[in-house]
């Protein structure tokens, strides 16, 4: 039971079987850097690495002229490109999704720079992947990184003080989505990559230029243990999503299997132990292929990781369906205690089986996941504070013998009496033994997911999350049939909406309660992350103006997240619809707005200040604002969510996430986040509330398709009600319009010290929502008394004039608008994103 608190592992991915031999993919994105060179070089694998300083599509800035020359190396580690300052690569994207970045450092003796003693870090996307690191003695470092990059990746060197910073050789390739369909956010950094059973694997013998080592350095007994194999092209793949890229046929058609120990009861395990670095998850895959089965036996056995059962009675033909067919499977370890710095895998034969004992292991690779600080490396400890640490060490030692010599007489006498205490309480447990508390949980269940896989799933019962999934606390543990019967089998007549995520079915449930199911999509490039924090989030949290969060499900590889109905949906297709909107929805009035926008201000400042720990959205926009029956506002999706800094800190280290359009301008430049990048999305969605057209149009001209931009012109020059939604002309107190553009203005400053917090922001928004409900009472005040009953607002305004508590009613037009040449139709009912 220790083990569950301490790590939990939990079952991510069935593997996949297959026919197919051949590998189609061809990486979009294919990056090779020789550093420091002005000539190409050829790798021993064929590949053509060009210099860095002639690739006609990667920049480096600042431009560095620094390089060294070893000539007692060869190929990539030749040279090297010096750093002396900070400096990026920037490598233009193609082809969004996951890629390999892999560096190559070589501390050569070259003068006139010292490259053993430099200290660096580097970063990628917002990712610290390496911190004061230093190659130091060793030959040769390799690391390799899975990214997931978008349009540019940014790799950055920063050296340290009074050091400088180096690199031999990049690689940034493009990554086959089927390789780690079930990661998303996350960076990871491969650690262990391992033939079991079989020889050295250099890049020539892997289609996506890998590299495996042979597994005896690792293996724990060897006389345990003995290797087979057989011949490669033997070994088939599957047409349902796995290939060579997933390992190539030299991995599988080699293995471990027990070895005969020469006694009657062969029940021992086959180990492997490795080394990890404490603080992170791990991703853990095991690669098996039935190579030593004949057809009339069975291969049964259990594999365990950390001690902890992973997979029960495995029979990997009953998977794969036939012999020598390659299959994998996943599992997610979560962050080991601060004490283990390991991870054990073991396979060996079940408790009871009829069939004869034997176990195989054919390969695995163990990856590391970064952190909630997006990191993948951890600073090295400041050496003067050890040598501070050990000092005051002394002195405690000193002091504690003193207070020792003083107190030991006490300590005689209370022993005695705590013998006493402590042999009347086991007398008292014996008789009337207490009911034991249960622990509050350490981790959470996540479902099985297997990507494009319909055949060859592992079995809800074989997820540890799934077989025994305990009381979380975190709402209702639905099934995935009540779901089905709620949704009706999950009909597309149901659908509210589809977001990044999957997508969101109207649910009525056997109580009759009326839900919103979200289902995850394997395809989305959201996933198990996001499926974790949402759940995390919101089990937390609870507050009028956030989206309740009433049960989720997480069998059958399915991911579904089920919350309250909200039934006006969002905001966004209250403020603006489109021509082809199949059900049009009456503009929200002014107050209304100003209404659902206090509502939102009130969640968000909850989160900030509210709860236990500071949350910050990262996601605010128009879509993740629902509407209740009552026109209440709730604050939606807390998928992208994350903690705020605590208090000896100033912002939180993070890769960009969020939408565009939103996007907090400072955050996007520096990686640092706070809840101020929430107050920035809010004055965006602000100004979406009052000019009733996206965040972002590409089919206006150019200087409006950026709604921030465009109506902080208007707002400075005291004109925003030039630009309103025409549906709010006449409507608007003049003064309540001019509260509410100043506070969009200061939630919109380009830095967050010029920014107010949700809480005067929140104080603003209500100011002017009281300037307006003055206004409309002294408009029906004064309407009420012609026996003519004036009940529409523009009725009263033509007819009285500039009358209210405001000096005046907004009524102006949009001088940037030409009618005829549509654009005004596009303001009113915008198109694009």
């Amino acid at each position: 039971m220790g083990l569950q608190k301490d790590l939990i592992l939990l079952f991510l991915l069935s593997s996949f079987a297959a026919e197919s031999t051949a590998t189609s993919f061809t990486p979009t994105d294919n990056y090779l850097l020789d550093c420091g060179t002005n000539e190409a070089s050829n790798h021993s694998d064929g590949r053509l690495f060009e210099p860095d300083s002639q690739s006609p599509l990667v920049s480096l800035s600042p431009p560095s002229n620094a390089v060294v020359i070893s000539p007692t190396s060869a190929g990539l580690y030749k040279t090297a490109r010096v750093f002396a300052a900070q400096s990026t690569y920037s490598f233009p994207i193609r082809r969004s999704g996951r890629h390999w970045l892999r560096l190559h450092f070589h501390a050569s003796e070259s003068l006139p720079y010292d490259l053993k003693s430099a200290s660096f870090s580097v970063s990628a996307d917002g990712f610290v992947l390496l911190s004061e690191f230093s190659v130091g003695v060793s030959s040769i470092v390799y690391n390799e990184y899975l990214i997931d990059a978008h349009e540019q990746l940014s790799l950055i060197f920063t050296p340290s003080d009074g050091s400088i910073a180096f690199v031999n050789a990049i690689e940034v390739v493009s990554v086959p989505d089927i390789l780690f369909p079930s990661i998303t956010r996350s960076a990871l950094q491969t650690c262990y990559r391992i033939n079991v059973g079989g020889q050295f694997l250099d890049s020539n013998n892997d289609s996506l230029s890998r590299v495996w080592v042979p597994d005896q350095p690792f293996i724990i007994n060897a006389a345990s243990a003995r290797s087979v194999s057989i011949a490669p092209n033997s070994i088939k793949y599957g047409t349902n999503g796995t290939s060579p890229d997933v390992a190539p046929v030299w991995v599988y058609s080699t293995a471990q299997e027990m070895a005969d120990a020469n006694v009657g009861n062969q029940k021992f395990n086959v180990s492997w132990s490795f080394d990890v670095e404490p603080g992170f998850d791990y991703l853990v895959r095991l690669h098996f292929c039935d190579i030593v089965s004949k057809p009339s036996n069975t291969l049964v056995f259990d594999a365990y990781i950390n001690s902890q059962s992973v997979l029960t009675s495995f029979d990997i033909l009953s998977k794969t369906e036939q012999l020598k067919t390659a299959y994998f499977a996943d599992f997610f370890v979560q962050a080991p205690s601060i004490h283990s710095n390991k991870i054990l895998i073991q396979v060996g034969p079940p408790e009871l089986s009829k069939f004869a004992p034997n176990a195989i292991l054919n390969g695995l690779e163990i990856l590391k996941l970064s952190d909630a600080d997006d990191r993948l490396d951890k600073p090295n400890r400041d050496p003067a504070s050890a040598f501070d640490n050990a000092h005051s060490s002394k002195k405690l030692k000193l002091l504690v013998l003193v207070v020792a010599s003083c107190l030991g007489g006490l300590a005689l006498m209370g022993s005695a009496v705590l013998a006493c205490l402590v042999h009347l309480r086991r007398r008292r447990l014996l008789k009337d033994p207490p009911k034991k508390k249960p622990s509050p949980p350490t981790w959470l269940p996540l479902p099985t997911h297997v990507g494009n896989s319909e055949t060859t799933k592992l079995s809800a019962s074989h997820s540890l999350a799934a077989s025994s999934r305990p009381s979380l606390n975190l709402g209702h543990a639905f099934t995935i049939s009540e779901l089905r019967d709620a949704t009706k089998c999950f009909d597309e007549g149901l659908i509210l909406g589809v977001g990044g995520f999957g997508k969101v079915y109207k649910g009525v449930l056997d109580n009759g309660l009326t839900v919103a199911v979200k289902r995850g999509n394997p395809r989305s490039r959201q996933g198990l992350a996001e499926f974790h924090a949402e759940i995390e989030t919101l089990s937390k949290l609870r507050h009028r103006h956030l989206v309740s969060l009433i049960g989720y499900c997480q069998e059958q590889n399915e991911m579904v997240l089920v919350y309250e109905y909200m039934a006006r949906g969002p905001l966004r297709k209250h403020i603006y619809t489109s021509e082809n909107s199949k059900n049009d929805v009456e503009p929200l009035t002014w107050r209304q707005r100003l209404d659902v926008c206090i509502g939102a201000a009130k969640g968000l400042h909850y989160l900030h200040t509210g709860a236990s720990e500071t949350v910050i959205h990262r996601d605010v926009k128009t879509t993740n604002i629902l509407l209740d029956e009552g026109l209440v506002a709730k604050v939606a999706d807390f998928g992208l969510s994350k903690l705020g800094p605590t208090l000896d800190q100033t912002h939180v280290s993070t890769a960009v996430k969020g939408s565009f359009g939103y996007l907090d301008p400072e955050y996007f430049r520096r990686q640092q986040l706070t809840e101020k990048s929430d107050v920035y999305s809010f004055g965006v969605v602000l100004m979406e509330v009052l000019c009733a057209r996206p965040a972002i149009n590409p089919g206006l001209p150019r200087e409006q398709v950026n709604i921030a931009e465009w109506a902080m012109r208007w707002q400075k020059r005291g004109q925003l009600e030039r630009i309103i939604d025409p549906k709010l002309v006449g409507r608007v107190c003049k003064e309540s319009l001019r509260k509410f553009g100043e506070t969009a203005e200061k939630c919109l400053a380009e830095y967050r010290v010029d920014r107010p917090s949700m809480g005067d922001v929140l104080w603003n928004l209500e100011y002017a929502l009281q300037l307006q409900e003055s206004f409309e009472r002294r408009g029906a005040h004064e309407a009420g008394g012609s026996t003519n009953g004036i009940r529409d607002l523009d009725e009263w305004v033509l007819a009285r004039g500039e009358r209210s508590a405001c000096s005046s009613v907004v009524g102006g037009g949009r001088s940037d608008v030409d009618t005829s040449s549509g654009v005004f139709s596009q303001l009113i009912d915008p198109k694009g994103r």
